[in-house]
């Protein structure tokens, strides 16, 4: 069995804990990422695709490929991302069947006010938003990162967060030498 010193978790673990260590930062990024997800569940609502004989919308098809994705890093984190990630995905089918006009300025304002909300969280921070020099992985990690600090918060799988902070420290200590 792999370590988790040598695996693709630790290391994206690692990254994203660094700028993201402030308590404030961290409890926006908890309401602000569900909220980016409603905002864009909402829009991907409006559109139906056929899967072996199942109309689908897009927001559930995005959630089962996070969640295969996801699965490739750890699947205890998968399975908890994909039953959060059903609830959004239902609430935001919901939503997205209000009149044209009314979803639109939910999904809108679920979006922009949950980016609003993470660009604060890094000010507080005082680091760099991933989204800005890595927007693609930042979207695709940040729901992720999200089960993942709720499950640093309840204390669940303490040995894999101290290790986290431990190369996070160690990172910053090889900088700091360099610098």
């Amino acid at each position: 069995m792999q370590s988790n010193t040598d695996s693709k978790l630790m290391d994206m673990l690692v990254g994203y804990a660094s700028s993201h260590q402030h308590p404030i930062n961290i409890a926006v990024h908890l309401v602000g990422i569900p909220t980016i997800m409603l905002g864009v569940f909402t829009a991907f609502s409006w559109f139906n695709v056929e899967v072996i004989g199942i109309s689908l919308n897009v927001a559930y098809l995005t959630v089962i490929a996070m969640f295969l994705f996801y699965l490739t890093l750890d699947r205890m984190f998968a399975v908890v991302f994909l039953v959060f990630a059903a609830i959004v995905a239902i609430v935001a089918t919901r939503l997205g069947s209000y009149p044209q006009p009314v979803a639109a300025i939910i999904a809108a304002a679920a979006f922009f006010g949950g980016y609003a909300a993470q660009f604060v969280g890094h000010a507080v921070e005082k680091s760099m938003p991933v989204l800005i020099k890595h927007p693609i992985q930042a979207n695709l990690a940040a729901p992720f990162f999200t089960i993942v600090e709720v499950f640093k918060l309840l204390g669940l799988r303490d040995d894999l967060f101290s290790e986290v902070q431990q190369k996070i420290m160690e990172h910053r200590a090889e900088q700091s030498g360099a610098a």
